[in-house]
């Protein structure tokens, strides 16, 4: 049994009973020790605490987003040496390459405790852009050339990091996110997308509203389909910076009719369930989790060559078009509109894939610990 320090930016820990503490307090089942190091703000008023008789959650408070890195870097050395971590028997996990990797690295480079990265998405790619990103892609060459196991959530990213860094595969572990499946399958439909909008054809789109993800595209395609079919309908669940903006993109398409933005829901069954098709434009995922939801409820998928994408067989598991291609997409579409035999291949082949390749609850945590436990012993 080993003690883990988690970096990491998710908050949600910090809510009784919600989905990420829940997932932590399993976590915790598999090591002697879990000590979670979140980056919050003080504004938000969390506190230390423990959730589980092994697990302990902490909190920067810090003063804003930009003393993050320094807090998290003291309270992270200080830690280890309070709760003991022992060289082979102590990792430090971050949540990505970028700041929770630094951070890692730095508390490294203190105790020289083994540092895992998780890594979701590729931030070499060509998509990955903005000043940000470009300092985040700087720290990430370092973070990853120095960090001692790695775990990539599919074989492409795996793939394309082995290739920019010759990293060392015995290093890297490739583990998709879980997702239960079963909860998904069984899950209730409580309204119908047609009955609510009056479309006939619902393409369904489940994203952040971010540059990354494309979605002017998306509302390209549309345009072109609504001159050939006028009862097509858009549903895009999910909020971010761009609403405002990919509204007027829409108003200025004249799609006011034919798209729907109804931010994040909670309850997606009934989405996945009554569209007629899930269509993804990212230029960049890491996995892809929409994707994946949408197939396990039985939605043949339409997306660019991203993510878990990447791993599926164009024109039988999924249409898989090339990046930023809006006239390939277009043509995918339309070929799906009217042709229920061919949505219902898709439909039958992806759930066919997913059911090979998703794993149980009980795999992924034994395959979880493994990975972490192997980074602890790289000396």
């Amino acid at each position: 049994m080993i003690k883990v320090l988690d970096i990491n930016l998710d908050r949600k820990v910090f809510e009784p009973g919600s989905a990420v503490e829940t997932r932590m307090i399993e976590y915790g089942k598999l090591f002697e020790e879990l000590h979670i190091l979140t980056l919050t703000k003080s504004s938000m008023k969390f506190k230390d605490k423990q959730i589980a008789p092994n697990v302990w959650v902490y909190s920067t408070n810090s003063f804003s987003r930009w003393f993050y890195v320094f807090d998290a870097i003291r309270m992270g050395k200080k830690i280890v040496f309070d709760k003991k971590f022992v060289r082979g028997r102590s990792v430090i996990s971050a949540q990505d390459p970028f700041e929770t990797g630094y951070i890692g690295l730095r508390i490294k480079n203190k105790w020289r405790i083994p540092l895992f990265i998780q890594l979701h998405t590729d931030p070499f790619s060509p998509f990955f852009t903005g000043f940000i990103n470009f300092l985040r892609k700087r720290i990430a060459r370092s973070v990853l050339k120095k960090a001692d196991g790695l775990r990539v959530v599919s074989e492409s990213l795996g793939q394309a990091i082995q290739k920019k860094f010759s990293y060392d595969s015995n290093r890297m572990t490739v583990l998709p996110i879980y997702v239960e499946r079963s909860r998904i399958e069984n899950a209730s439909v409580k309204f119908d997308l047609h009955s609510r909008f009056g479309w006939h054809f619902i393409l369904l789109a489940v994203s952040r509203l971010t540059p990354e993800k494309n979605i002017p595209m998306m509302l390209e395609v549309l345009k072109k389909l609504v001159v050939l079919f006028p009862d097509t309908g858009l549903v895009i669940v999910g909020d971010g910076p761009d609403m405002n903006s990919l509204k007027l993109k829409a108003k200025s398409l004249q799609l006011e009719n034919n798209v729907a933005f109804v931010g994040w829901q909670e309850d997606l069954a009934s989405y996945y369930k009554t569209a007629n098709l899930f269509i993804q434009t990212s230029n960049f995922e890491g996995y892809g989790l929409s994707l994946i939801e949408a197939g396990i409820s039985g939605l043949p998928v339409v997306t660019t060559a991203v993510g878990v994408a990447n791993d599926l067989d164009n024109g039988k598991d999924a249409y898989v078009c090339p990046v930023g291609d809006s006239e390939y997409m277009f043509k995918a579409v339309y070929d799906l509109l009217e042709n229920n035999a061919k949505r219902e291949n898709l439909k039958l082949n992806m759930k066919r894939v997913l059911e090979a390749k998703l794993l149980t609850e009980t795999d992924y945590m034994e395959r979880y610990k493994t990975m972490v436990e192997k980074a602890s012993k790289i000396s």
